[in-house]
């Protein structure tokens, strides 16, 4: 069954570019150009399981522009991924790069799974031969994978090695998102969450918000959510609600983040459910609308897209929300939280730690030199909020919302990059 047009991802990116280039008065050429990849492939992934039997799962890899440089994006397992989801998340990638300024291109992947079910060997087959079957699209010089939904620093090890096992010689910037020992680079597990978190604290500064007085809110516990709330928190934020895929936890008074994540580390299935303080909402959807809809200051949709849509936006009662999943926000949803005044820092700006660090990891494996994490963070703390007082003065020049100005900003430089290197032949 097909999504909807509301939740269609790229629909909805699409409907975000339109609006940046109808205000950039964009040449119609490098319009065309920008609204589709440039490099789509889908994969057969057969893998033998645990029982002996053989199944066949679904890849994508999704090149979706690499004017600026080569391309990076994450590798997701979800039952749910499309090529549709893996083209918009390609081209929000290629925004996000640069929104950032960094030298890359925007590219995305993806398997239609369900790693929840899956062994750790069946996990390790499965993404070998994903690697294989997209071994000739992948490299230091063309595309650079990372981790995202349901994959972890283990997966990106497997991908280099099997990588490497072909090329004779190890490769390891051919990935990044990597184990340490395998030249991962220092600060990059909690980058995108302390990305969201500079984000938020720069928000913070325009309408002179004291973060020892704000309360917010995190949709989305994992790697992102997590690091978010645990940074906030220890600037002194006030962590009101969380949620996962088991529910969410409300407590007015505010959340012990550090024995939250305790919890979350002792528990089987890594997940919030279970905890003993604050009001427990049980069930993803359930705990997500409660999450949403709660009172807070600042809202961190930190999950999956489409959460705030147009159905529950008006519900919405937070005076900011910054994003730190990938498009959270539908167009619908947009206009309703723009006639509510809420300020928003987009995906594209706020979620852009993660692959800032990817890029400090690719150019220290290829110097083979590496920096302190003090180093990563202040470098980092320099990029983010360099970005986000670039959107927010692109925004007040062209008076427009967060999110167009994060776009103009973004495919004003990749229209350059496209003019100035001309169309081949």
């Amino acid at each position: 069954m097909g999504k909807s047009k509301e939740e269609n991802p790229f629909q909805n990116m699409l409907k975000q570019l339109k609006t940046a280039c109808d205000r950039l008065d964009l040449d119609p050429g490098i319009y065309e150009q920008l609204r589709e990849p440039q490099r789509s492939v889908i994969v057969s992934v057969p893998i033998r399981m645990d029982d002996g039997s053989i199944k066949n799962f679904t890849g994508y890899r999704v090149h979706y522009n690499y004017a600026r440089g080569p391309c990076k994006g994450g590798i997701r397992y979800h039952p749910n991924v499309t090529l549709d989801e893996v083209k918009a998340l390609a081209a929000w990638m290629t925004w996000k790069c640069a929104v950032v300024n960094i030298p890359y291109g925007g590219a995305k992947g993806g398997i239609v799974c369900d790693p929840l079910k899956l062994s750790q060997g069946e996990l390790e087959r499965l993404t070998r031969r994903y690697t294989f079957m997209i071994l000739p699209m992948i490299g230091p010089e063309k595309d650079i994978p990372a981790p995202d939904v349901y994959t972890t620093q283990q997966t990106m090890a497997w991908i280099m090695d099997t990588y490497s096992s072909f090329l004779g010689y190890s490769v390891p910037g051919v990935v990044t998102g990597k184990p340490i020992p395998l030249g991962g680079s220092l600060g990059r597990a909690e980058a995108t969450g302390r990305g969201v978190m500079l984000c938020t604290l720069e928000a913070l500064k325009k309408f002179k918000m004291d973060p020892r007085k704000t309360s917010i809110a995190v949709q989305g516990f994992g790697n992102v959510g997590s690091n978010a709330a645990k940074l906030l928190y220890n600037e002194g934020c006030k962590i009101v609600g969380v949620s996962d895929v088991s529910g969410a936890i409300i407590d007015p008074e505010g959340i012990d983040i550090t024995d939250l994540l305790e919890h979350v580390k002792i528990t089987k299935n890594k997940l919030i459910e279970g905890y003993n303080r604050g009001e427990f909402i049980k069930g993803a959807i359930e705990g997500n609308k409660a999450l949403l809809e709660i009172q807070c200051d600042a809202l961190v949709p930190a999950a999956l897209e489409n959460q705030i849509t147009g159905e529950n936006a008006d519900k919405v009662k937070a005076k900011m929300i910054v994003e730190g999943a990938n498009g959270p926000t539908t167009p619908e949803a947009d206009k309703i939280l723009d006639e509510k005044r809420i300020f928003l820092v987009p995906d594209i700006l706020a979620n852009a730690g993660g692959v800032t660090v990817s890029y400090f990891e690719w150019v220290q494996g290829l110097q083979a030199y590496f920096w302190s994490e003090t180093e990563v963070n202040r470098k980092l703390k320099e990029i983010m909020v360099s970005a986000f007082n670039a959107v927010y003065e692109t925004s007040d020049i062209y008076k427009v919302n967060m999110r167009t100005g994060a776009y103009i900003l973004a495919i004003r430089r990749v229209a350059e990059a496209l003019k100035l290197r001309g169309l081949f032949p």
